[in-house]
């Protein structure tokens, strides 16, 4: 069975995604039940979704990654 996630509309980006347009980063969205993530340099493009309770385990993760 395929599920359907509705992605949010209102996407930020981090105050450190680079100069002039700030591409040089990922965006994010969020809801009260998933968040969102894509490249802020292909929007268009595919976008990850995480149930919420576990994207701060994520980010952790990263920060953990050699």
């Amino acid at each position: 069975m395929r599920r359907t996630v509705t992605t949010p509309d209102t996407w930020r980006k981090s105050s450190y995604s680079g100069p002039g347009d700030g591409n040089e980063c990922v965006e994010i969205a969020t809801s009260p039940t998933h968040t969102a993530v894509r490249d802020s340099k292909a929007p268009a493009e595919a976008t990850l979704i995480f149930p919420a309770e576990t994207f701060a385990p994520f980010l952790e993760a990263l920060k953990t990654y050699p």
